[in-house]
């Protein structure tokens, strides 16, 4: 089951596609997206969803620390489920507490990414494969 994870901010998509075997994520790339002039990313979308014939979406669902509810995850799921309209397959959703700062951790002790502003340009991605991974090693069946 070949799966997209999305860590959905509110000016860019960071975009990782699962394996066909939907063991392991990988990176894609990174969506800008204005929510202002709703551009929403979806024609970019549509070519991955095409490219990578894919079963599935798993969103990042951004709770508070606190594990409640903000307009954060709000945004998120309005997007699942324009998702949801747009292509007619099932969204997910997977906790995404402290992704970015997971990522950037990783961007900086393993990639040695030093360089904000060129972090800046992949952390997205790392964040969409944290969100994606850990959906997929939760619901793993062995």
């Amino acid at each position: 089951m070949r799966l997209l994870g999305l860590d959905v901010g509110s000016k860019t998509v960071g975009v990782a596609v699962s394996d066909e075997l939907g063991l392991t994520a990988q990176k894609v790339e990174t969506i800008s997206i204005d929510e202002e002039r709703y551009n929403f990313g979806m024609r970019q979308l549509k070519k991955i969803v095409r490219e990578y014939d894919l079963e599935g979406f798993v969103l990042g669902l951004p709770k508070n620390m606190n594990g409640s509810s903000g307009a954060s995850v709000a945004r998120s799921k309005a997007y699942g489920q324009r998702l949801a309209d747009k292509f007619g397959l099932p969204v997910y959703y997977s906790d995404e507490r402290l992704t970015t700062v997971e990522s950037n951790r990783i961007l900086i002790e393993q990639a040695g990414i030093h360089d904000r502003h060129k972090r800046k340009e992949v952390v997205d991605q790392m964040a969409a494969v944290l969100i994606l991974q850990n959906y997929l090693d939760l619901n793993r069946k062995d």
